[in-house]
């Protein structure tokens, strides 16, 4: 927290355009912490890759929408990504940012034995977003997302990565921290916060 401190006055100075989200084991309890905090006015569009069965269909996505300020959906081909929105990629299909700022889904051989996969995410949104890109990895179990993470450093963005010892599964922060050495490691909790930060327009 203390290097958040000493990087606040950084943050508000600077307008982030997306955020992109990626989960694997626990995903749903440490989402459940995160998503309900953010206000109805969240100025960033939120987008999440989060590991789940092929066949879970869009149970997860109302699950979050019944808890959050925000609208919450799982990203439809083509769709524009808009402010006051949470997307989630929808279970067995990869999803990619394109340059118009719209989704495309894809189906695609699986990356990190997943589909759909948060490298691809983040590496698409990284191209797409520059440094007006914040990538955040939490728990998980697999190192999925640690490659994604460090393109989004090399462009400039804001990277950040949950506290491994405050994770259900640790190896996907600390895949993701051996990688890329994120501008954060944080607790759920200071992420939401930093997170309301960065939304503040």
């Amino acid at each position: 927290m203390k290097e958040l401190i000493t990087k606040k006055k950084y943050i508000r100075k600077k307008r982030y355009k997306a955020i992109v989200i990626g989960t694997s084991q626990g995903g749903m309890a440490a989402l459940t912490r995160l998503l309900p905090g953010l206000p109805q006015d969240y100025s960033i569009p939120v987008i999440i890759v989060q590991h789940v069965h092929p066949s879970q269909g869009e149970s997860s996505t109302k699950y979050y929408d019944e808890r959050c300020a925000l609208a919450v959906k799982e990203a439809d081909d083509k769709e524009s990504i808009q402010s006051g929105h949470i997307y989630f990629a929808a279970p067995n299909y990869h999803l990619l940012i394109e340059k118009e700022k719209i989704f495309s889904l894809s189906i695609d051989n699986k990356v990190n034995y997943a589909r759909p996969s948060i490298d691809v995410l983040f590496e698409s949104a990284a191209d797409t977003y520059s440094s007006d890109l914040v990538g955040i990895i939490l728990t998980g179990a697999n190192n999925d997302g640690a490659h994604g993470l460090d393109k989004i450093k090399q462009k400039g963005g804001l990277t950040i990565v949950q506290d491994p010892e405050t994770a259900e599964s640790s190896s996907m922060p600390q895949a993701a921290i051996d990688v890329v050495g994120a501008d954060y490691v944080m607790s759920l909790e200071e992420i939401k916060n930093l997170l309301i930060e960065l939304g503040k327009t």
